[in-house]
């Protein structure tokens, strides 16, 4: 099995939501690839502790930084306290990507039988903030700061039930569907600074987030049976496609969604 290469040398990658899944599958991947890694995650002491010694590892093995922040990425503090630290640690124009993988929303339906367990306003908003609107506050903030490179990546996850019915999901697909959107006026706006914004949208994957959705057995069900190539998404194949995306060769892919699984879609 050949070395990868470490064309990512000197560059970093900032990861909103990297402690499991697919942000925590790109770590692996980039810094495999040389390069370094501001992520940024919500846990406990306790499960800290392991993940701290993970990203230890991966640092020592593939000779990467590793900063890890316990913060909250959606809280304006926690940016401030993230920018002041990352930037006397990692200097300015080295950001060659900001992936947004935070997975954190509401899981319920529309209408319940009690009422005060159905979908609020609220709910909606917040969980939209977290998947969705918070990736123009980020990329705006690294901009601002002067942290990308001359040749940045931004790139956003989506899935299928963005479009789809998916029982008590009907907060994270809005979310979805506004950062569709969103993705394609960034792509515009921020090409003029050189930055390339895309979407992947994964196919079913097992992952700590999908665990959370009601009748996920179901999703997993159809996603094995019905994959034409035969199983599921893992993290790692979207990892590869982040990998991709981050290549110079990928530098004229620009405000596109990227089909991650296997032509799941197609069924």
């Amino acid at each position: 099995m050949s070395t990868p290469s470490q064309q990512f040398t000197g560059y970093w990658a900032v990861i909103l939501g990297g402690s499991s899944g697919f942000g925590f599958a790109a770590a692996e991947k980039l810094a495999m690839h040389g390069m370094n890694i501001a992520v940024l995650y919500r846990e406990t002491a306790h499960t800290e502790k392991l993940l701290l010694l993970r990203f230890e590892a991966l640092a020592k093995e593939n000779n990467v930084r590793i900063l890890p922040f316990n913060i909250n990425a959606l809280d304006e503090n926690g940016r401030a306290k993230f920018i002041e630290s990352f930037s006397k640690q990692a200097g300015k124009n080295c950001v060659r990507l900001l992936l947004h993988s935070i997975a954190r929303g509401n899981l319920k339906p529309l209408m319940a039988e009690k009422p005060e367990n159905s979908l609020t306003t609220d709910d909606i908003r917040h969980t939209t903030y977290a998947m969705s609107n918070s990736i123009i506050d980020w990329a705006r903030l690294l901009l601002q700061e002067n942290l990308f490179n001359n040749d940045a990546r931004i790139i956003g996850l989506t899935s299928a039930g963005a479009d789809k019915y998916w029982s008590g999901y009907a907060a994270v697909s809005i979310a979805k569907a506004s950062l569709k959107s969103l993705a394609t006026y960034m792509a515009v706006e921020f090409a003029k600074y050189n930055i390339k914004t895309n979407l992947i949208q994964a196919g079913i994957t097992e992952t700590p987030a999908l665990k959370m959705i009601p009748g996920n057995s179901s999703l997993i069900e159809f996603a094995t049976t019905n994959n034409p190539l035969g199983r599921m998404t893992t993290p790692q194949d979207v990892a590869n496609a982040i990998y991709l995306l981050c290549t110079d060769e990928a530098a004229w892919i620009n405000g596109a969604l990227l089909h991650v699984d296997g032509g799941e879609h197609c069924h």
